[in-house]
């Protein structure tokens, strides 16, 4: 055989045996995902509060409890997350909102939130409707590709 073909081999077995690693991962992290949902679900309850400010924060700087610091895994420590400061009652909160939602949640207005723990997963405006967030703007690219589909007649990409 030659080296070259060893070589192929190596490298097939190698990344056969990632695929079948990262399987199995893909699996149990969808399987914790969907037991963690079930348990938010669950510990829901719809809350009125005032929205003061939303930013991306790092966790360490978000003035979340140190018990939430410390349940996290160490590398997302680092990482930015959607928090929302608002005022529950007397008190004012900070909270992480669902990823999904962050855009459309309203600065300096009164909602209805579903809240679980920490976690706002859906908000609803008290006073007036919450507003859609704005379109994302398309990038230089997509106009460039989206013009040339219309001159050529073709049905434009979503």
């Amino acid at each position: 055989m030659k080296p070259w073909m060893i070589v192929l081999i190596v490298i097939t077995v190698v990344v056969a045996a990632v695929a079948v690693l990262l399987y199995f991962l893909g699996k149990k992290a969808q399987k914790k995902q969907a037991e963690q949902q079930e348990l938010m679900e669950a510990n829901k309850q719809t809350v009125s509060m005032l929205i003061i400010d939303k930013k991306r924060m790092k966790l360490r700087d978000a003035g979340l409890p140190q018990a939430v610091l410390d349940q996290t895994p160490k590398a997302l420590r680092g990482s930015k997350l959607p928090i929302i400061k608002a005022k529950v009652g007397p008190q004012i909160l900070s909270l992480i909102c669902d990823e999904k939602i962050f855009q459309a949640v309203p600065v300096k207005k009164e909602v209805k939130a579903v809240v679980s723990g920490l976690y706002v997963l859906d908000v609803k405006g008290l006073h007036g409707r919450v507003e859609a967030p704005p379109a994302k703007k398309k990038g230089r690219f997509r106009r460039a590709l989206e013009a040339a589909q219309e001159k050529a007649g073709a049905k434009p990409i979503k």
